[in-house]
């Protein structure tokens, strides 16, 4: 076993530097470790006194008692270096996930809290499902959609939980659009909306395949201003008409939400299979901000690409 003092102490000195900046920024959720000491690979994101301890698979080879006596030392030690009690540390293993596996709730009690971020609310729910609720690594282009957003209608593709509506609509958005095949996620999108003041008419959810609504909103001749694009890296779901891998399809994609561009309208896309690589065709058309995108408190400088297309 490792010293543990090592992940200690760099967890204490992380929290001390970066809480310190989070206070300026105005935000209440950051990264605090990302497998910094590496004989301890997990990950420790803070939500405003609450703690996800992520683990990762590393292959490692241990008895199931030995894995269970390490992860609860790291446990320990990680609400000790934060001051805070071990009940606010949800645990997570995440291996690598395919498919609809990202929108499966966990067998385990939980609850909802508010998080701010700066100055909107949002839900987050930090054990019944692999995700809390507000992807943390794009707090940068959410803050680019707002200030862009002014008397513009927004189409939030793969919405989520709905953060990028919520950023569109404080922004001065005319109208935003969330697109989600999950009913837990958009009634979780618009809970999102009321807790912010964007309960009404102007901001629709729509249930649906977002291929298949591409598809269907071409043929009505639909305009929007502003799009974000973030699609999962694959998935199966039960409920699409056929099988997502973004690698593959992201050219059809991306060209289908630029169809759907008024001329000067942008187009955020994003993905995070590290393996991408963007469609020859599609470089001339866009602007890779992903350096731009990645917030202060990531580590990781490939948690995600990101990209700017503005149709002329």
């Amino acid at each position: 076993m490792p010293d543990i003092a090592s992940y200690s102490n760099r967890l204490a000195k992380n929290f001390k530097r970066l809480s310190k900046w989070a206070r300026k920024e105005d935000i209440s959720c950051f990264r605090l470790y990302d497998r910094d000491v590496p004989e301890f690979p997990v990950i420790v994101d803070w939500y405003d006194g609450h703690v996800q301890l992520q683990e990762y698979d590393t292959g490692w080879v241990m008895t199931e008692e030995a894995h269970e006596e390490w992860l609860s030392d790291i446990w320990y030690a990680t609400a000790d270096a934060l001051g805070i009690d071990e009940d606010l540390v949800a645990i997570k293993t995440r291996a690598r996930q395919r498919g609809v596996s990202q929108y499966e709730k966990n067998e385990v009690e939980s609850e909802q809290f508010v998080v701010e971020e700066h100055g909107l609310k949002f839900l987050v729910n930090l054990d019944a499902y692999l995700d809390t609720g507000l992807f943390l690594d794009h707090r940068n282009t959410r803050q680019r959609v707002r200030q862009e957003a002014a008397g513009k209608r927004v189409l939030n593709l793969f919405c989520y939980t709905g953060a990028f509506s919520v950023y569109a609509a404080a922004g001065g958005a005319k109208a935003t659009t969330s697109v989600d095949l999950s009913n837990t996620y958009l009634d979780w999108t618009a809970r999102n909306m009321a807790l912010n003041g964007f309960d009404n008419p102007a901001h629709r959810r729509v249930r649906t395949d977002v291929l298949q609504y591409l598809e269907e909103t071409l043929d009505g001749g639909w305009l929007f201003d502003l799009i974000i694009l973030d699609p999962p890296s694959f998935s199966n779901s039960k409920k699409m008409q056929g099988v997502l891998d973004v690698q593959r399809d992201h050219r059809w994609m991306v060209e289908s939400c630029l169809d759907l561009l008024h001329p000067g309208g942008v187009l955020y896309f994003s993905n995070n299979l590290r393996t991408f690589k963007m469609d020859e065709a599609l470089i001339p058309l866009c602007e890779d901000i992903t350096e731009q995108s990645i917030p202060e408190d990531f580590r990781n400088k490939r948690i995600h690409q990101c990209y700017r297309f503005q149709k002329p």
